[in-house]
């Protein structure tokens, strides 16, 4: 049974920085990557990172946001930093399995005060 947990969001002001983590487990997995959900808004690309370790980004993201993984601990990271309030949203983590599809976390929230 695949899981996929999201952990580390919270409240931060402006400028601040968030670490959030996500850990799947139940089967060998390919891209994943973050997205996330703002009130009112559709669900927007973050980041991604291959299991070779090739990270993309949003182009809003790039340069504030890094993407890491540990395949050891099938984790990715998602390091925030000089955030802003329009960075207010739910954050999700995604999982590809081979021939298996996309799984994705519950999500955490992320807020950004000004």
């Amino acid at each position: 049974q695949v899981q996929v947990v999201e952990s580390g969001g919270g409240l931060v002001q402006a400028g601040g920085s968030l670490r959030l983590s996500c850990a799947a487990s139940g089967s060998t997995f390919g891209m994943m990557g973050w997205y996330r959900q703002a009130p009112g808004k559709q669900r927007e690309y973050v980041a991604d990172i291959t299991s070779g370790g090739v990270a993309a980004y949003a182009d809003s993201m790039k340069g504030r946001f890094t993407i890491s993984r540990d395949n050891a601990k099938n984790t990715v990271y998602l390091q925030m930093n000089s955030l802003k309030p329009e960075d207010t949203a739910v954050y999700y983590c995604s999982a590809r399995v081979s021939r298996a599809g996309t799984y994705w976390g519950q999500g955490t929230q992320v807020t950004v005060s000004p």
